[in-house]
């Protein structure tokens, strides 16, 4: 009797389940046919929307298209230049933060290098977050594109002026913003043009 009672309720709980899986495909078929979209796809192909908060924006490039774009001039090249060179910047920084990390995580590991490994690793963060703000910064003054490379003793930042040379009111304005950010000294900041 009472193997058939814990079948009895095995079998509704298999009913109930398999009603809960058709009512859902069956209700997000029902949406795909109403709207036509698939949930969770999006394209804004041409810069055509039927979307009201969308109406005159201009569409943007794709990070891929950046990074990728063809060196042939001007602007096109700058931006390609720092998409590349955040790129390689975090690609070494991640190969370097998977080995602090695994040092960190060593059984055998004594005490004193889990630690160190772990400052590094705090370190590295905070050396990503001022070079945040630092081309944060720089781009909010004006400048076209900015790239910070930051480390213990000193930094170096490359601008994009739109083709312009940087005027010693420039180098000021971006060494303060450095100087505040990283606490360095004028003689620790190179700034560097784009070309």
């Amino acid at each position: 009797m009472k193997l058939w009672k814990r079948n009895a309720v095995v079998a509704a709980i298999v009913l109930f389940v398999c009603a809960a899986v058709y009512l859902n495909w069956s209700y997000t078929q029902e949406e795909t046919a109403d709207t036509g979209k698939v949930l969770g796809e999006a394209a804004l192909v041409g810069g055509q929307s039927t979307d009201p908060l969308l109406e005159g924006a201009e569409p943007s490039p794709s990070p891929t298209a950046t990074a990728s774009a063809p060196a042939g001039g001007g602007e096109e090249e700058g931006s390609g230049y720092f998409a590349n060179a955040r790129l390689n910047r975090q690609q070494a920084r991640d190969s370097a933060l998977s080995l602090l990390q695994e040092a960190a995580a060593d059984a055998n590991a004594s005490q004193t290098a889990v630690e160190e490994a772990n400052a590094a690793i705090q370190t590295m963060a905070d050396y990503t977050l001022s070079e945040a703000n630092i081309e944060n910064l720089v781009t909010a003054k004006g400048y076209q594109d900015c790239v910070a490379f930051l480390n213990e003793n000193s930094i170096s930042v490359v601008v994009d002026n739109s083709g312009a040379p940087l005027a010693e009111a420039d180098i000021a304005k971006i060494s303060e913003i450095v100087t505040e950010e990283t606490g360095l000294t004028a003689s620790q900041i190179k700034i560097i043009e784009a070309s």
